[in-house]
Order: structure tokens, then C-alpha cells, then sequence
């Protein structure tokens, strides 16, 4: 092809381009920047604890971060912390500005870092409370009750983790069934995608048994026979996903957030695509009493652990 020809064919490629309706824009997760580094002074981060993978957190929540992106007229960047306790640590040094966590989680960081709970979410099923499942493969004969799970191996999401670790030991100690009453207590590593991680290792019969919040078992539908799989027991309700800030974020700021995610509606249709994909019914105000059926489990298993500043 002459130069000329080459010239011609980059100003069409170019206008093409220019006249398509909508950018598509890729995303690869698998290349991060690096969230250590030093952002500009008026980017707010916004980061979902890492429950599932990196991908699904980008799934659920890119469209409300371009819905508050346009009602606040904040910058608003999605950040991918690697671990539970990455997530816990950065929060700590200013890093995180807004947090989307189980309420364990933050409990601690109003406690260790005086974070100020604004919001929290209602499920898909209509409640603002969700609970943990303790589950085994459908064809363990050894394991039919929950007493059965004494001895057994355990796969756990994190020691942070409510519905995936906390909220099944505090069932457990309801049933007289201790720590040390376990052959193995394990916890899946990093980084993202743990629960996700224990549903396939117990499917695959690398631990007895797991724990995940409910929920999770449809994240992995796709990649399972969920019927080859059994729920032992539930857990008792608690409050459900917040909305937490960190210390010293600009009252003004925060205001703007949570006015916005309080004005989003299932009624009207975009805002309900946005909750879907989310996998929320809505957005609700949050009080300190609202945690006070934290306060038993707290007492008998403790706060989740923190990795220090």
C-alpha cells in the first residue's frame, strides 16, 4: 500500500471513529495501577471490600460510580484493594475515602479509625439484613448435621469476612462447637475472588466443609452443578453491607454521596439497572443502632483482625 493510500485509509479509520455513537472502552483488570501510589487531591477512592474477584467488583459497581460521578460532580475512582486486610490497612492511611463493607468490618475501622458508617443497602430479596451459609458437597455422607462438622476441615473466606467466617463461628459457639473442636480452620488467599475460591475447593473435595454469605453460591453457578452442593446450616440475620467514610473526608463530600445514592429508585428504569447490577434493592440511611445485634456476636468471637499502619 503506497503512502498515500496509507494517509487516506488513517483519515477514514479516524472519522469512522468519531461518528460511532458510543466509545467502547476495554478494561483489563488484570493491569492495575498501583493504588499505593499518590493520587490527585480531588479524586475520591471508592473501594468494595474484596468479597469476589476484582472483575465481579468492577461489574456490580462501575455504573453506580458513573451514576454518583454525574450527580455529585465528584471524581470518583474505583480502587481494587488485594486482600481484606490490604483494604482494612489502606482505609487506615487516608487511602480510601469511601468504603463498601460487611458491617464486621466496619466495626473495626470505627474503631481503629474512627470511619463513620452513612449508608447501607437493602438485598435483592427486600431485606436489609443478610446472613451466612455453612455448606458441604451434596454426596458427604460424613458431614449431615451441623454437630458432624466436629473434626472436620474447614475453608473459610477471611478472618475479616461476616458471612464467610464470622457470622458461621458465632453460629457455631451458639451449638457448643469451638475453634479447637476443628481439625483444620483455613482461609482462601488472595487476591479477590475468595469466596468464589471456597465454594470450588469444598465442590472439588479439598476441605470438608465452608462458608460463604448467601448469595455467593449463584456467583459461581456458571462454573458448578450447584445442586452437587448442600447448605448444613444458616446463619442468624445481621445488619447488611455499609456505606462507611474514613476520618477527616470533607462533611460536604459525603453529604453529596450519600444524597445521591439515597435519590436512587427502583421505580425509575435506569436507576433500577444500576441497583440490579449491583445486586441491591436500594439504598437506605444508616445509624449506629442499627448495629447493636453486632454486639453479641463481637462479645463471643471478638472483632475481625487488622493488619497494623
Amino acid at each position: 500500500m503506497t503512502t498515500v493510500r496509507i494517509f487516506i485509509f488513517m483519515i477514514v479509520l479516524v472519522w469512522v471513529i468519531s461518528c460511532t455513537n458510543e466509545t467502547v472502552i476495554p478494561v483489563d483488570l488484570s493491569k492495575r495501577s498501583d493504588i499505593t501510589a499518590s493520587r490527585e487531591s480531588d479524586v475520591i477512592t471508592y473501594a468494595y471490600l474484596p468479597q469476589y474477584s476484582h472483575r465481579t467488583s468492577y461489574q456490580r459497581h462501575h455504573l453506580l460510580i458513573k451514576y454518583l460521578r454525574a450527580e455529585t460532580g465528584l471524581k470518583i475512582e474505583q480502587i481494587f484493594p488485594d486482600t481484606f486486610d490490604e483494604h482494612i490497612r489502606m482505609v487506615g492511611q487516608g487511602k480510601i475515602d469511601i468504603t463498601f463493607s460487611n458491617p464486621m468490618v466496619y466495626a473495626l475501622l470505627a474503631k481503629r479509625y474512627g470511619s463513620q458508617a452513612f449508608a447501607r443497602i437493602i438485598e435483592l430479596d427486600g431485606k436489609a439484613e443478610f446472613r451466612g451459609l455453612i455448606f458441604t458437597r451434596s454426596d458427604n455422607a460424613a458431614i449431615r448435621t451441623l454437630q458432624d462438622c466436629r473434626g472436620k476441615r474447614w475453608y473459610a473466606v477471611d478472618p475479616a469476612s461476616a458471612g464467610g467466617y464470622l457470622f458461621g463461628l458465632g453460629h457455631f459457639y451458639e451449638h457448643g462447637i469451638r475453634k479447637e473442636d476443628f481439625a483444620e480452620i483455613a482461609f482462601a488467599p488472595g487476591p479477590g475472588g475468595k469466596s468464589e475460591k471456597v465454594v470450588l475447593a469444598v465442590h472439588a473435595g479439598k476441605y470438608d466443609f465452608g462458608t460463604v454469605r448467601e448469595g455467593t453460591l449463584a456467583v459461581v453457578a456458571d462454573k458448578i452443578d450447584i445442586t452437587e452442593i448442600r447448605v448444613i446450616a444458616q446463619t442468624r440475620w445481621y445488619p447488611g453491607w455499609v456505606y462507611s467514610a474514613r476520618k477527616g473526608l470533607d462533611p460536604d463530600v459525603i453529604a453529596r454521596i450519600r444524597e445521591a445514592m439515597l435519590r436512587l429508585d427502583r421505580g425509575n428504569p435506569e436507576h433500577r439497572r444500576i441497583l440490579e447490577a449491583a445486586t441491591f434493592s436500594g439504598i437506605i440511611p444508616s445509624h449506629d443502632r442499627d448495629f447493636e445485634a453486632l454486639n453479641a456476636l463481637i462479645a463471643t468471637v471478638g472483632l475481625p483482625p487488622g493488619s497494623p499502619d
